[in-house]
Formats: structure tokens, C-alpha cells, sequence
């Protein structure tokens, strides 16, 4: 039981670090100024049309770093702060998720498959913690609980292995 907590532990403090590195970068890249002037809205529709792209709209969406883009209704979105903001972290994450439309456009196979797992990585993330909480109340009563805590623990090593490996 000690090993699934230290593995927990472990996964929880690994999340926890790429995490906070994607909110430092992202802040301090925030602070340098783009000299062209571009919002990351125009940096990413002027890639789309350099590419020969005219079926893929550019959108704001509610949250922060909630950027993605999806291959179902051809959108890139972009949170509010990307979309409008003129900076060196709006243009990286708006040509990031961009690409994402060039790799769907010429047939890249890897985005194929990820696209394929974000739902179930999704869910995984959203519910793993429950899971583990669940599990962590239900190991004093019984050996089921190692079950539980072992099931969560893997669903959020897959959220954060997922988001480690994807996003480069």
C-alpha cells in the first residue's frame, strides 16, 4: 500500500512541476513584445493562409492555456489572452496549435492518433483524483481499495504523461 502512495506521490509532484513550468514560461514570455504587432488571432490566421489553409477557423474561447485545436469542426482555438494579446507567449502557443491544422491538413499521421486518445486522456484527468480519493477511503476497509487507488494513480500518470510527450 506505502508503494501506491509514494507512486502517487511521485506522478502528483511530477504534474504539479510541468505544470507550473508551463504557467512560468508562458508569464514570462508575456512580457516580451512582439515588434510586428501581431495578436496571436492574426499570427494565426496569416500562418493558416500561408499554408494555403481556408477551411479553418480562428476562435477565442473562455479559460486560460485552454488553446487546441480541433480537427472535428476545423477550429483553432485560442484562450482569450492568446487570441488578443501581442506578445512572444500568444504567437508561440497560437503557431503551436496552428500547426496542430497543418499537420491535420497534409495527412500527418502521429496527430491521427492523438486525437484519438484526448478524449479518454481527458476523462482520465478529470476523474483520476476522485478515483484516487475514493480508493484512499475505501483501502481501510478493504484490499479492493489497493484496486481503486492503483486505477487513479495510472489515470493521472496517463493525464500527465500525455500532456509531458504532447506538449513540445
Amino acid at each position: 500500500m506505502m508503494g501506491y502512495y509514494i507512486i502517487g506521490g511521485a506522478v502528483f509532484l511530477l504534474s504539479m512541476f510541468v505544470s507550473n513550468k508551463l504557467k512560468s514560461k508562458f508569464k514570462k514570455y508575456s512580457q516580451i513584445h512582439l515588434k510586428n504587432g501581431m495578436s496571436g488571432a492574426e499570427i494565426a490566421q496569416k500562418m493558416l493562409d500561408d499554408n494555403g489553409i481556408t477551411d479553418v477557423k480562428v476562435i477565442s474561447v473562455k479559460g486560460q492555456l485552454t488553446d487546441h485545436y480541433n480537427p472535428s469542426n476545423k477550429t483553432v482555438n485560442l484562450s482569450e489572452v492568446v487570441y488578443s494579446e501581442r506578445n512572444a507567449a500568444a504567437a508561440a502557443v497560437a503557431a503551436h496549435e496552428v500547426g496542430h491544422a497543418i499537420q491535420h491538413a497534409t495527412a500527418y499521421s502521429w496527430l491521427g492518433m492523438r486525437s484519438k486518445l484526448v478524449p479518454v486522456v481527458s476523462i482520465a484527468s478529470k476523474y483520476s483524483q476522485y478515483v484516487i480519493m475514493g480508493g484512499i477511503a475505501l483501502a481501510a476497509a478493504s484490499a479492493f481499495g489497493s484496486t481503486v487507488l492503483l486505477i487513479g494513480i495510472i489515470m493521472y500518470a496517463a493525464g500527465t504523461l500525455f500532456a509531458f510527450v504532447t506538449l513540445p
